[in-house]
């Protein structure tokens, strides 16, 4: 009988990420096919997480290496479901004029080309549900000095994840990375080391006031690599504590003495138990969202103009949950309703914006400014003001999550209102990682694409969306589920997300990865999934 457990392939697992990664996904019930270089204790690594699992060498930078290392995967294993490609040569710290192209290559060569030629080995081998994900960096999206071959390999590499996520979409197989910011590794300790960083400078920089910890990377991964992101392609999940949202002169934290607690070991962070405020909760993503943090052991608040639906969610979620009818552009009765979810429950630990309507799909020539401050109104300054009463209410541990939208990063013509609004949520979700980061609150933002919910039934009657169109121009060729946009939203507000703060991550089936013209995917009538919605 064939073995069910996943077979896993970590690159660069005798390293901090790698060694808390292949740990994790020993202790989920995977089977841990463990990389990294001759030299290193990659095979003492996977005999510690037990007999079943394997340590193997490869130099990523060797084509050959990595062909004999498949051969004997292969031979031990007959197939593969997840690669992490987290093996990297870190900065040389040298200034331009001192780097050697050998050296540029080198890094290039480690960084960028050995995961490609991995990746291409995984995914030949890969059946529909295969998941690669990629280790980035901060470094391949913010510009930084002395880093030219590191930063551009990242950035390669970001950007060789949203491709490959593009062409093997039709193959079942997605593609996703994160980017980490400073985390307490072997390589930042040598960078210390050496008198090339300063940690103490670091930290200050960081609005949580602290480097990461390879599990808060390694927890990412994980969750990208599993089914709980089943519509995530071509995403890229910063997990940097705050660093990219900081934008002004000066620190974002104040001095720290010392190394922080929190950096190097899981403070004691509930992961269920919690007040969960969730606005436009009555149907739809909200109503997902709700129903799946109630069955986290989590009380829901559901907040709708929908008073009815949301009491009605609310009672059929039982005892303690509550449901209230609430105008997030009302000032007066949103400042009333989140005293008396304080009153009632004496805090508030999460709110997640979801409320949310379309614009009227006019011209622009046609449209008056009461156009746009209607959509305007609900999507962004409802968000702001729910989030501003929450925060009365709410101490070190919480978090605000707010619901984006693919039109955050691609507008859509002619839903100007829609789009600005979203693209506001972005920006005011990293404004307040900024600020909140130093209170012990973080932020971030959930991104979905065209997801089945009601609301995108009624412009599919209204004439408003074609959805066969659409599912051509979405690479995974289908529409999501309000409950993929829920798991999402349950990982980011988690103590496994410890260390996101200010990120957005897309959930979108690869929308914002295709840049190519033409169909991303070629359809016919529904799908099984659509048909059974």
């Amino acid at each position: 009988m064939e073995d069910s457990r996943r077979v896993v392939v970590v690159t660069g697992a005798a390293g901090g990420i790698g060694r808390a990664l292949v740990e994790l996904l020993a202790s989920d019930g995977d089977l841990v096919v463990a990389v990294d270089l001759t030299g290193t204790d990659v095979a003492q690594v996977a005999a510690s997480l037990g007999p079943e699992h394997v340590g193997l060498t490869c130099d990523v930078s060797s084509e050959a290496d990595i062909l004999a290392l498949f051969a004997q995967i292969d031979a031990r294993f007959g197939r593969i479901d997840v690669l992490v490609n987290n093996a990297a040569m870190g900065p040389t710290m040298a200034p331009t004029i001192e780097t050697g192209l050998d050296a540029f290559r080198k890094a290039i060569s480690v960084n960028l080309v050995g995961p490609f030629v991995m990746a291409r080995e995984a995914a030949s081998r890969m059946k529909p549900g295969g998941a690669i994900v990629n280790t980035a960096s901060l470094a391949g999206v913010l510009g930084n000095p002395r880093r030219n071959a590191y930063a551009a390999s990242k950035a390669g590499l970001i950007s060789l994840t949203k491709s490959l996520a593009c062409e093997w979409a039709g193959r079942g197989i997605r593609v996703n990375a994160v980017a980490p910011g400073y985390v307490r590794t072997p390589m930042v300790a040598e960078l210390e080391r050496l008198g090339k960083a300063d940690l103490a400078a670091v930290r200050r920089r960081v609005p949580m006031g602290r480097m990461g910890r390879p599990d808060e990377i390694a927890q990412a991964l994980r969750f990208l690599a599993s089914d709980r992101a089943r519509y995530a392609t071509g995403s890229v999940l910063a997990v940097d504590g705050g660093w990219a949202s900081f934008n002004q002169p000066g620190d974002a934290h104040a001095p720290v003495d010392g190394t922080p607690a929190e950096e190097l070991a899981l403070p004691d962070l509930p992961d269920n138990g919690r007040i969960v405020a969730v606005t436009g909760a009555a149907r739809g993503i909200g109503e997902a969202i709700a129903r799946t943090f109630a069955a986290n052991g989590d009380t829901v608040v559901a907040l709708d103009q929908d008073g009815a639906g949301a009491m009605a969610l609310a009672n059929s979620l039982g005892s303690p949950h509550l449901g209230l009818a609430l105008d997030v552009t009302l000032e007066k009765p949103v400042v009333e309703a989140f005293e008396a979810i304080r009153a009632r429950f004496g805090r508030i630990d999460l709110l997640i914006n979801n409320a949310a309507i379309a614009d009227a799909f006019k011209p622009a020539l046609d449209q008056s400014p009461s156009d746009l401050e209607a959509v305007l109104d609900v999507n962004l300054a409802g968000a702001f003001l729910c989030s501003r009463e929450a925060l009365k209410a709410m101490g070190s541990g919480g978090m605000i999550l707010n619901v984006g939208s693919i039109n955050t990063f691609l507008p859509f013509a002619p839903r100007h209102a829609y789009g600005a609004s979203k693209a506001g949520i972005d920006i005011l979700t990293r404004c307040m990682a900024a600020e909140l980061g130093p209170s012990g609150i973080r932020t971030a933002t959930i991104a979905p694409g065209y997801i089945r919910t009601p609301g995108v039934a009624a412009l599919e009657r209204e004439g408003h969306i074609d959805t066969l169109a659409i599912r051509r121009r979405i690479p995974m060729g289908d529409l999501g589920r309000p409950e993929d946009i829920a798991d999402a939203a349950l990982f980011l507000v988690s103590p496994e997300a410890s260390y996101v703060n200010g990120s957005i991550l897309y959930v979108d089936g690869g929308w914002t990865s295709f840049g190519n013209a033409g169909n991303a995917c070629m359809v016919g009538g529904d799908t099984a999934t659509e048909a059974a919605e």
